[in-house]
C-alpha cells in the first residue's frame, strides 16, 4: 500500500484542480449556514432583555471578529510553513487568506461601532480590544502593502511572511485583552469552559453565522490562491494543458 506523501498536495499541479472541485460546495455550506444563521438570529432568538433588538448585530460582530483572528493565525502558519519547507504554495495561502483576513477585521469595526453608539452612546472608544483589533486591521494592510511594494516575488514572500509572524503577537492580545485590561468591552458570551450565558437560539444562530463566514473565507481564499497559482505558473507544462489557459491563447 502506498503512503500518503502530504507534499504531494504542495504541489501548484495537485493543488489547482483540488481547490477547485472544493470551491463550489464552499459556497453550498456558505449560502445555507448563512440562510439559517440570520433567519434564526433575526426571526427566532428572544429580544435580549437588556439590549433590546440591537444586541442581533453580533450574529454578524462576533463571527467576522473572531474570524479575523482566526484568519491571521492561519496565515501566519502558512507564512511559517514557506519559511521552513520553502514551499511555493504555502506562500501563495498566506496572501490568499490577508485581503479576507482585512475584510474581516473591518466588518468586525464597522459592526462594533455599530453597536457601541447605541449602547455606550458612541462610535468608538480607544478601548483595549477596539484598539488591538484595529491594529490587526493594519497588520493585514502592511502584510498586503510589503508584498505589494516589493518586485521580486521571492524576496517579497519572505519580507510579507516575516511580518506576519511577528504580528501574530497581537491575536492574544485581542482575545486576552477584556481579562487583562479594565475594558469597556464585554466579555466573552461562549466559552470552551464556562456554560454559554446566551439562549440556546441565539448560541445555535451564532455558530451558524460563524461556519458561514468560515465557508466562505474558505471559498474566498481557495478562488483567490487558484488565480495567484495560474499567474505564478502559468507558463509551466502543467498550466498549459488547462482548458481556460488553452481559451485565453487562442
Amino acid at each position: 500500500m502506498t503512503r500518503l506523501n502530504w507534499f504531494t498536495f504542495s504541489s501548484p499541479a495537485t493543488f489547482y484542480p483540488l481547490a477547485g472541485k472544493c470551491i463550489p460546495w464552499l459556497w453550498t455550506v456558505t449560502a445555507l449556514l448563512g440562510l439559517a444563521g440570520l433567519f434564526i438570529g433575526f426571526f427566532v432568538a428572544p429580544t435580549d432583555a437588556v439590549q433590546g433588538e440591537g444586541y442581533r448585530i453580533i450574529f454578524v460582530h462576533v463571527p467576522a471578529s473572531w474570524m479575523s483572528m482566526l484568519i491571521y493565525v492561519v496565515m501566519a502558519g502558512w507564512a511559517a510553513a514557506g519559511l521552513i519547507f520553502n514551499t511555493r504554495l504555502s506562500y501563495v495561502m498566506a496572501q490568499a487568506l490577508a485581503p479576507t483576513g482585512a475584510l474581516m477585521a473591518v466588518l468586525s469595526l464597522a459592526t462594533g461601532a455599530l453597536w457601541g453608539k447605541p449602547m455606550w452612546g458612541t462610535w468608538w472608544v480607544w478601548d483595549a480590544r477596539l484598539t488591538s483589533e484595529l491594529i490587526l486591521l493594519f497588520l493585514y494592510l502592511g502584510y498586503m502593502g510589503l508584498h505589494a511594494s516589493i518586485d521580486d516575488i521571492r524576496r517579497a514572500d519572505k519580507a510579507s511572511a516575516v511580518l506576519a509572524l511577528v504580528g501574530v503577537v497581537n491575536v492574544p492580545i485581542i482575545y486576552f485583552s477584556v481579562k487583562w485590561w479594565n475594558t469597556l468591552h464585554q466579555g466573552a458570551s461562549v466559552s470552551l469552559t464556562k456554560s454559554p450565558s446566551m439562549a440556546q437560539t441565539m448560541l445555535l444562530a451564532m455558530l451558524l453565522m460563524t461556519f458561514c463566514f468560515w465557508a466562505y473565507s474558505m471559498a474566498v481564499a481557495l478562488q483567490r490562491a487558484r488565480a495567484m497559482v495560474l499567474e505564478r505558473e502559468r507558463y509551466t507544462d502543467w498550466a498549459q494543458q488547462l482548458p481556460e489557459v488553452r481559451r485565453g491563447q487562442t
